[in-house]
């Protein structure tokens, strides 16, 4: 990919949004605050979820990548070893692996923000180790360049998701 989608400004959900977001992950959001960014496309791919589902639950992933075409990619680079070779790097590169702890601090204070989860790491693996790329590019998209610099690498490899236009179009199921 070229240059990475710019962050968008977090905005509250429309009926719309709410209705490309039941479209691209099949299902009602649970615990949705916020659009946190948005596709170039216009469609949300980030949503921010509260610290807790209403029931209750602890959901610790604040920033969850939403659209399907990006979730696809992404998941063909963990497939294809990245995880595992960013971890590998984090044990051999002071520089990455004190970015990588800056960017864990910055998710758990942006969580800490809405509500405290005592006891619960931020996400995504951080700040020890790369578990799910998903999260990582939900927070750099969200956050925006320089702040989780492992989210930025996995977004830089990325095609581009929404060249072939909108992945929902909402108003498809009504």
């Amino acid at each position: 990919m070229e240059t990475p989608p710019p962050p968008t400004p977090r905005t509250e959900p429309t009926d719309a949004d709410v209705e490309a977001f039941k479209q691209q992950l099949g299902r009602p959001p649970r615990g949705l605050r916020a659009i946190a960014h948005r596709c170039p496309c216009g469609q949300p791919d980030v949503v921010e979820t509260a610290p807790r589902l209403p029931d209750g639950t602890p959901f610790p992933t604040t920033y969850y990548l939403t659209c399907p075409r990006a979730a696809s990619a992404i998941g063909t680079l963990e497939a294809n070893g990245v995880m595992k070779e960013m971890t590998e790097r984090l044990q051999t590169d002071p520089e990455l692996a004190a970015a990588y702890r800056s960017a864990h601090e910055d998710y758990i204070a942006r969580r800490d923000a809405i509500e405290v989860l005592e006891g619960f790491p931020s996400a995504g693996g951080m700040p020890d180790r790369v578990k799910c790329l998903h999260v990582l590019v939900g927070h750099s998209l969200a956050a925006g360049p320089g702040v989780n610099p492992l989210g930025d690498e996995a977004i830089a490899m990325l095609p581009e998701w929404w060249s072939k236009g909108a992945c929902v179009e909402p108003g498809a199921d009504e």
